[in-house]
């Protein structure tokens, strides 16, 4: 299991970093566009639409929705309307679903579930093109609040984990893991705030905004909703009664499992830059 969890790791990395890094913004773009409309199949199937024919077609509704509104372009002010719907969503909706804990693959929450899942994508993925678009060192440090929170609160929960932060939901998780993520994300912030590093950065773009002591509330805010997109996710995959949102990355589960926290993250993050 680890050898393949390795060899996908490296596989995933082999195609990211390299378009990531170097790749012109329209394939930057076009590779997310392909990892957002995998995640939508994954979407569709955990809320079993459809039977099997159902979930390919949510990803194709979803690949068009994303085709559509590239013509909106990549600026932010632009793509304003999708991360506000898609922020709603996530402080409204996500905190509801994770504290009433509703089936939401019957009744009126699997329509608008997949409805909200078509805004849900196509701002993650505006998002991503606008941080790319700022540079290679924007959307890396976009990406390393979710990593570090994910990372920092892996090995806290490990070495201190006592009380549980949703235990019907994630049972692995506890306040003392989600504390430690906090920590990790605050240290390196604020390192790369009060020096600027590879600026700009997200980091360096909050201190700029509202100052040190702002933007360790804004990124607070950005870890406590990579929690939200994490449980939330988990609270899909407990009802549709699954381990992983697909088996599509050997030793990894699926697409959703690696960008759930990202989902509320990018556009809150970008609503909070430019809103």
């Amino acid at each position: 299991m680890l050898k393949t969890r390795v060899i996908t790791a490296i596989a995933m990395l082999a195609v990211l970093l390299p378009v990531t890094l170097f790749a012109p913004l329209r394939a930057f773009g076009a590779l997310i566009a392909v990892v957002l409309v995998f995640a939508a199949w994954e979407w569709a199937r955990l809320l079993k639409f459809g039977g099997k024919a159902g979930p390919i077609v949510y990803a194709l509704v979803a690949a068009a929705v994303l085709a559509a509104t590239t013509r909106l372009g990549v600026g932010t002010s632009a793509s304003r309307p999708l991360f506000a719907a898609a922020g709603v969503f996530w402080l409204a909706v996500g905190p509801f679903a994770l504290r009433r804990k509703p089936v939401l693959a019957e009744g009126v929450w699997r329509p608008f579930l997949l409805a909200a899942g078509l805004v849900i994508f196509a701002a993650c993925w505006h998002a991503l093109v606008a941080a790319r678009a700022q540079g290679v060192a924007f959307v890396l440090s976009l990406l390393i609040v979710v990593w570090l929170a994910d990372i920092g609160a892996y090995f806290a929960g490990r070495a201190f984990g006592k009380r549980k932060l949703a235990v019907s939901i994630s049972p692995g998780k506890t306040w003392e893991g989600a504390i430690g993520g906090w920590l990790a994300v605050m240290i390196v912030a604020t390192v790369a705030m009060a020096a600027r590093l590879f600026a700009p950065t997200l980091f360096s773009a909050f201190a700029s905004r509202y100052g040190m002591p702002g933007g360790w509330a804004a990124l607070t805010l950005l870890v406590a909703f990579s929690i939200v997109g994490d449980l939330f996710e988990s609270l899909m995959k407990r009802q549709a009664g699954v381990k992983d949102s697909s088996g599509l990355l050997p030793g990894h589960g699926g697409v959703l499992d690696r960008v759930d926290a990202l989902l509320p993250v990018l556009p809150l993050a970008m609503l909070l830059l430019h809103g």
